[in-house]
């Protein structure tokens, strides 16, 4: 009874001090090496104040068993004495299993922990040189860098030192250590050694004095001859040191390794030599260098061999990198860098990723160098390569909130603790939050979080990720705002000069002109400008991910000035959470969407709704215009209530297409670039019958009341027909009258004319709204022919006179508005000559050749590029359409699938009948639908029809944002232009000429 009640009163108390096994705790307390201290209850509180107890027991045991016979009462003796020991030992084996494997390897090396004087609080590089000095070899620098690195995670885990203290000790021992196999490695080849200088130049965290417990050492390496030495032959002998110190470092031997000696950094990457001079550094970085070298270069710091030659290196590229922000393609590499770099994790580590996640370390870090470029230039006191130095540098100057400072500091410093101690369990180096409920509560035990850690730790992570998550960003724009802001007393206001540097480097060609807008929007304290001041921060940041930023913020200021007063609108932009986004991508993303918009400033509630973005189809669309139409006063009024619905669906559009062009926070880009050039194809097909439908309307009411003398109807040509129209595409119809029973025949024509004539008038009247050109060009006898025919007349002359070329034009031709009835009989009529019985005589084809020939050499623009010209090019939409359309004239009378107006209906039809393969059909479909993108690009961007890309840059820019290319991608969009098109033209010549 006694055991067993002693056993439950040990068990119990095992538990009350964290022990999760307590079972196997009391065995390992029961084992001989314990016995001098088992009792001892000072034991057991220092153990249940490490981050992992049954950790730390397990560690302690294998130490005392390791321990010589001889000295383990002494051990034993210091570990009961001596609380300072106690506590460091403890803790670094309740926190780290790797070091109590070292420990139980190299059982004297407790000893190290015994000293507690001042001076052992926080060494420097040269404490850490002496603690590496008595190392022989690679194997024995291994042992004396973890004994180092014992002490090191002894006071962060006891919390003597912080988490940047401990990275900077890291760092210093980094220092040491690289300086130490050099020494070996100079040892090893003196004749190498004599014959070279050889500089080792840290970057990254090592660089900035911030590295973790296990992370690559990224350096470069700077070498010069020795005096009276061949510089070629200098430099292998610095290249063979280099390599040996970077193998004594890296290499696994029965000790492990202390960490990869990375030199990637250097210029030309793994693919440059591994040494060069200083001279050849500094050609490459005038000439080559892009924008991510010189952010990398913010970290330089000579830390090991000649230190003559790497002060001279550090003095020769810091300049450089002060005026990084000057380079021409500073602004697009900013753009591509502040995107986060998440598209490489697995979707499964997403979540769990402390660096790279969204909200992650690197968030803090991107922002912090990319504002020092900004701004280092002219203020020296931003030169450091320490993230949180930095980062109170940029507060203390007035270039970040000194609240937002403030957030940031205590999270990154939160997310680099947690990242330090998931590494120091097994000293492996790993960014990925763990997911084991142990590790989990190991981890948050050891940040001080005891009380239910594990929902403490995530709460915590979870909070500070957002914190990093909302800032990041806001911290380019808020202090913009601040600057034309009323400031609360203390706060420094970022200069004019600053707020234009600023400005310029996220991209904003007239900085001025921007903070005038930021002043106009958010000074003040009205209730609407303190939203605005909530909004603009997120805003600016959109735009700045645009081709054009100016545009942005100027058609912002437009639409909020005209809306301005309206109660709902700055609710919804800061309300609804899409909202704020789709304005801003659609405002700099082009001239025409804004420019619809601006008219009606009240469409922006369509960006907020998730319905507000689909089409209305044609049937909803006509009715609305139709019963708007009944409800007005007179023709011109009634077609002008039917323009403005055609803009605010042209509108809803192109805020669609854009919007899943670009992708947003919420929702990524549309995959897929057919299914938006269909989108927009049908959208505004649907639109332009409607509003047509009601202008036949109005122009009948005003002058015949409820019904015309005649039947009439509009057929769709060309792109109308085929429901492919774009944004500025002009409407190719016929129109087809047939008097109604009892009305004279002039009379109808006299009647169906003038309603062709007032539909035209009235579609074009000058008025806000864009106006719809109606194109009858392709009727019979072209610009000679009357305008409209009967039905009768048509059926003569198609029968008589109609030539190969208006047979091809009618494979386009669509019901698109008035009588149905007569529409079909028409469609009727024109079935057997666009679908000939047989299909094409070897005469017709070769007239088909002949004009497209023609055309090719004579319609084509003086001065295009005929590779680049989206119609009428090599490789374009008529190369495209025509062989498409040879086939449906050659097989449509026996293959009903290509009976159809639509171009990528028809090739689908036609591969599926075994007419074209796969591949074939595939690359003209490609080809067919870039091209179409193009031109509705050109139209979104400019404001105006175009068939090839922009000249002027920023507009070739936005195409370029339109369809898919980054910042700096211009390039690699015409490449591929050309490269699709070639292609497409080679399968032209094959299936249409028959090469």
């Amino acid at each position: 009874m006694t055991v067993s009640g002693r056993r439950s009163s040990t068990f119990s108390r095992l538990l009350r001090h964290g022990f999760t096994d307590p079972s196997a705790a009391e065995r390992l307390l029961d084992v001989p090496e314990l016995a001098a201290v088992r009792g001892d209850p000072v034991l057991l509180d220092a153990l249940g104040a490490t981050a992992d107890p049954d950790l730390a027991l397990r560690g302690l045991v294998r130490l005392a068993e390791a321990q010589p016979a001889t000295e383990r009462q002494t051990f034993t003796t210091t570990l009961l004495s001596a609380k300072p020991f106690r506590d460091r030992l403890l803790g670094v084996l309740g926190a780290s299993e790797a070091l109590a494997d070292h420990l139980a390897r190299h059982p004297r090396d407790w000893e190290s922990l015994v000293t507690y004087e001042a001076v052992d609080l926080h060494p420097g590089v040269a404490d850490f040189e002496r603690g590496l000095a008595d190392a022989a070899d690679a194997v024995s620098l291994r042992v004396a860098y973890r004994r180092c690195l014992l002490a090191i995670a002894a006071r962060d885990v006891c919390g003597t030192i912080d988490v940047a203290e401990t990275a900077a000790e890291l760092a210093d021992l980094a220092t040491a250590t690289l300086r130490a196999a050099l020494a070996l490695a100079r040892s090893a080849a003196p004749a190498d050694a004599a014959q070279c200088r050889l500089a080792v130049i840290a970057m990254g965290k090592c660089g900035g004095n911030e590295l973790n417990y296990v992370s690559d050492v990224d350096v470069i390496f700077v070498g010069e001859p020795a005096e009276g030495a061949d510089e070629g032959k200098a430099l292998q002998a610095a290249t063979r040191l280099a390599s040996h110190l970077m193998r004594i470092c890296s290499e696994t031997t029965v000790e492990g390794t202390i960490w990869p000696v990375d030199a990637n950094l250097r210029p030309e990457g793994r693919n440059g030599p591994l040494v060069r001079t200083l001279s050849s550094h500094l050609a490459y970085y005038q000439r080559w260098a892009k924008t991510w070298e010189f952010q990398a270069l913010l970290k330089a710091r000579a830390v090991a061999g000649d230190p003559e030659l790497g002060a001279q290196y550090i003095a020769a590229v810091s300049p450089l990198v002060w005026q990084a922000a000057e380079r021409e393609n500073f602004v697009p590499d900013v753009q591509k860098m502040r995107r986060r770099v998440v598209d490489n994790i697995p979707a499964a580590q997403v979540d769990r990723e402390l660096k790279l996640g969204p909200g992650g370390l690197r968030d803090v870090e991107f922002a912090v160098q990319l504002l020092q470029l900004v701004h280092g230039r002219s203020d020296a006191g931003l030169h450091s390569g320490t993230t949180l130095d930095a980062l109170a540098a940029l507060a203390a100057g007035g270039y970040v909130g000194r609240a937002d400072a403030a957030q940031l500091d205590e999270a990154y410093r939160f997310l680099r603790a947690m990242e330090h101690r998931i590494q120091l369990y097994r000293l492996r180096r790993t960014h990925l939050v763990p997911e084991d409920e142990a590790d989990l509560r190991r981890l948050g035990r050891s940040l001080g979080l005891r009380t239910d850690p594990v929902a403490a730790l995530n709460k915590e992570w979870k909070r500070h990720a957002a914190v990093v998550r909302r800032l990041h960003e806001k911290i380019f724009y808020r202090p913009l705002l601040d600057a034309v802001a009323q400031l609360a007393p203390g706060e420094i206001r970022l200069s004019p000069k600053a707020a234009g540097q600023r400005l310029e480097a996220l991209g904003y060609e007239d900085p001025a002109a921007a903070l005038r807008h930021l002043e106009a929007l958010a000074s003040g304290v009205s209730r609407k400008a303190a939203i605005q001041r909530t909004l603009l921060p997120v805003l600016l940041g959109w735009f700045a991910d645009s081709a054009d930023p100016d545009a942005g913020l100027l058609g912002f200021r437009k639409v909020s000035d005209a809306l301005g007063k309206t109660p709902w609108y700055l609710r919804l932009l800061r309300d609804e959470g899409a909202a704020a986004e789709n304005l801003a991508r659609v405002l700099s993303a082009g001239r025409l969407a804004p420019d619809l918009l601006l008219r009606a400033p009240e469409a922006v509630a369509l960006l907020g709704d998730p319905e507000g973005l689909k089409p209305r189809g044609r049937d909803h669309l006509e009715q609305e215009v139709l019963a708007a139409v009944g409800r007005a006063g007179d023709a011109e009024q009634a077609v002008a209530v039917a323009r403005g619905v055609r803009r605010r669906e042209l509108f809803r559009t192109a805020a669609a297409d854009l919007i899943g062009s670009y992708g947003t926070e919420d929702s990524p880009r549309e995959p897929d670039p057919g299914a938006l050039v269909d989108r927009v194809g049908e959208a505004v097909t649907d639109l332009n019958a409607a509003t047509i439908a009601g202008a036949l309307r109005a122009a009948v009411r005003a002058e015949w009341g409820d019904e015309l003398p005649t039947r009439f109807a509009v057929i769709g040509m060309g792109r109308f027909g085929g429901h492919e129209l774009g944004y500025g595409s002009d409407a190719d119809v016929l129109f087809v009258h047939e008097p109604r029973e009892g009305v004279d025949e002039q009379e109808a024509a006299r009647a169906a004319n003038r309603v062709v004539t007032e539909m035209r008038r009235l579609l074009q009247l000058p008025t806000a709204d864009p106006p719809l050109l109606i194109d009858a060009d392709l009727r019979p006898e072209g610009k000679s022919g009357p305008m409209v025919r009967t039905l009768k007349s048509y059926a003569a002359y198609y029968h008589r006179w109609s030539l190969v070329w208006e047979s091809q034009a009618l494979l386009r031709a669509e019901p698109m508005a008035g009588d149905r009835e007569l529409a079909e009989r028409f469609i009727a009529l024109v079935d057997p000559l666009r679908y000939p019985a047989e299909g094409l005589g070897e005469d017709a084809v070769r007239e088909i050749r002949r004009l497209k020939a023609r055309m090719e050499s004579e319609r084509l623009p003086r001065g295009a590029d005929p590779t680049l010209h989206a119609k009428l090019g090599r490789g374009g939409l008529s190369d495209v359409e025509w062989t498409v359309q040879l086939l449906q004239m050659r097989h449509g009378w026996a293959e009903p699938g290509l009976r159809t107006p639509r171009t990528r209906e028809a090739l689908r039809a036609a591969h599926a009948a075994g007419l074209i393969a796969t591949e074939e059909a595939q690359t003209l479909e490609e080809a067919w639908v870039l091209a179409t993108r193009v031109r509705n690009g050109v139209m979104l961007v400019r404001g105006r029809p175009g068939d090839t890309f922009p000249s002027e840059p920023r507009e070739l820019a936005a195409v370029g944002r339109y369809l898919g290319y980054g910042p700096g991608h211009v390039g690699e969009m015409v490449d591929d232009y050309r490269r699709i098109t070639r292609r497409a033209r080679a399968v032209v010549e094959e299936l249409f000429y028959g090469a």
